[in-house]
């Protein structure tokens, strides 16, 4: 490896590299990402993240405080305790958890259900926090596998306000970073130093091993819940059970399993569990358009649970539904109130006030959602406001920001942007060149690479010397009328020509274009 960083070296003129010792595994690698890299992306994206996946469970703050506490006493005997370790509970009914680069890690309340022991506990933290000592995230970055810009689907919203690949701006790789799946070797390294994490600490990793049996036992039963969480990201598999075993043998058994602690901690959100599961249920009744059963199982929920914002919400979302945004309205404002840093009740109160013609009073909504998670509807409707008042400037920025979401409410973001930036900045949506038919007979040619049908485009033809490479005529300007999206259109310029060569001494200059009435 060592000469393979050398030889690298001499490549730096192509791409920045660097070769460094991975601080868990002590072996030599390639390193983009510096740590100060790493603490940045981290903080930028985790709470981006964590509003991606329901937003962080706030009403048992000693909950939060005792994973919290787990998860420093890991930190503390890491290979990288100077890190600045972040650990929270997600609101989300999927057994799972993540790392980030930089330390941030989460932890779903659907995941704390699962687990028996404060050992189990730290056997999972212990897991993530090698994720992130190890710089597994940063690795994944180095090779290319997350700053690609793709859409990711995580499952923030549900029923007719689905938000799931509606994450615009930065807050796309927030999501990424937090689904991203890690390879075999990074999962195995994470098993091997967890557990030993776990022994420095003073937890029995003898944890570690029967958490991984229960987890291939779930995984061969294919308990749903786990296949989309947990599973999904980290499969279990015999092979990991054998490896886990090995290190306990190597390392010893022996230490706390805290297991009265835990059922003490745990108990309150275990409680609950039938409130959050009627609250699932109302989800996917709503989503097949089951109002009556969605309203129900919401009520049900709120007698279960009634501090928990997410329930209200609910509520909200059906009223929507049902056309009835003056009483979702008041659904929305409860939610807010009990957690006012969480997005979706304001992009949906704003949505609600939008569409009631009260666009004044959307804006602030919109903004605050945007704040807390940037979103195609959030920045579509500013938009909308935005140009309302005539400000298009502003109007365009936000449609742009739109429009990076694969959606309907992207694409129409998209479409709103050209309408106002095609004329301004013709070139930019209308592809030209010169063609030449048979005869050698020269016509100027554009294509519309828009979805957006345009009415006129005023063009030139531009002759260059052959041996100086310098402008030596130009047609009068021309006027190409009618070109439908994904289109072209051509004009005959008055020009023959005899050979390839010939031709590619014209060009064809976009002056101008109107849009289709």
């Amino acid at each position: 490896m060592r000469y393979a960083c050398k030889w690298l070296s001499l490549w730096a003129v192509v791409a920045v590299t660097a070769c460094g010792t991975n601080p868990v595994t002590k072996k030599t690698e390639f390193q983009f990402v510096s740590q100060a890299q790493e603490i940045s992306i981290g903080t930028q994206n985790y709470s981006p993240a964590r509003q991606s996946q329901g937003g962080d469970y706030v009403i048992d703050p000693e909950l939060t405080a005792y994973v919290q506490g787990v998860g420093k006493r890991l930190a503390a005997v890491s290979d990288r305790p100077d890190l600045p370790y972040e650990f929270v509970v997600l609101n989300d009914s999927i057994p799972n958890a993540w790392a980030m680069p930089g330390g941030k890690i989460a932890f779903n309340r659907g995941l704390l259900y699962e687990l028996n022991s404060e050992a189990e506990l730290a056997a999972v933290m212990g897991h993530e926090i090698v994720h992130a000592a190890a710089r597994h995230g940063a690795k994944s970055m180095e090779r290319g596998i997350l700053l690609q810009g793709a859409m990711i689907a995580v499952g923030i919203g549900a029923q007719n306000t689905n938000y799931s690949n509606l994450i615009v701006g930065g807050a796309q790789l927030g999501a990424q970073l937090a689904t991203s799946k890690y390879g075999r070797d990074a999962e195995s390294e994470s098993d091997l130093y967890g557990m030993q994490y776990m022994k420095k600490a003073g937890y029995d990793p003898t944890a570690a091993v029967t958490l991984q049996e229960t987890f291939v036992r779930l995984s061969e039963g294919k308990k749903s819940d786990f296949i989309t969480g947990l599973f999904a990201s980290h499969p279990p598999s015999q092979e990991r059970v054998d490896a886990n075993k090995e290190t306990l043998a190597r390392i010893g058994a022996g230490g706390d399993w805290g297991k009265e602690a835990y059922a003490q901690k745990v108990g309150k959100v275990k409680a609950t569990r039938a409130a959050y599961k009627a609250y699932d249920d109302a989800l996917v009744a709503l989503k097949k358009g089951d109002t009556a059963a969605a309203t129900k199982l919401a009520n049900q929920a709120i007698a279960g649970e009634p501090k928990e914002a997410r329930f209200q919400e609910l509520l909200g979302d059906i009223a929507l539904t049902q056309k009835k945004p003056q009483e979702a309205l008041g659904y929305y404002d409860k939610a807010i109130k009990m957690q006012p840093d969480y997005f979706k009740p304001h992009i949906q109160s704003g949505i609600a006030l939008f569409n009631m013609g009260k666009k004044a009073e959307a804006e602030p909504f919109l903004n605050r959602a945007n704040a807390l998670l940037p979103t195609a509807p959030g920045h579509d409707l500013l938009g909308q406001i935005a140009e309302g008042r005539g400000e298009t400037d502003v109007a365009l920025k936000h449609y742009q920001t739109a429009a990076g979401s694969d959606s309907d409410i992207g694409k129409d973001a998209n479409a709103r942007a050209v309408r106002i930036d095609l004329p301004r900045n013709p070139a930019k949506y209308i592809q030209s060149g010169p063609v030449a038919d048979n005869n050698g007979a020269v016509y100027a040619v554009v294509q519309n690479a828009t979805a957006v049908p345009i009415g006129r485009v005023q063009v030139r033809m531009i002759k260059y010397d052959a041996k100086t490479g310098r402008p030596v005529a130009q047609s009068r300007p021309m006027i190409i009328n009618g070109v439908a999206p994904g289109k072209r259109n051509q004009i005959a310029v008055g020009e023959t020509v005899k050979t390839q060569q010939e031709l590619q001494l014209y060009k064809v200059v976009v002056d101008a274009a109107e849009l289709a009435q």
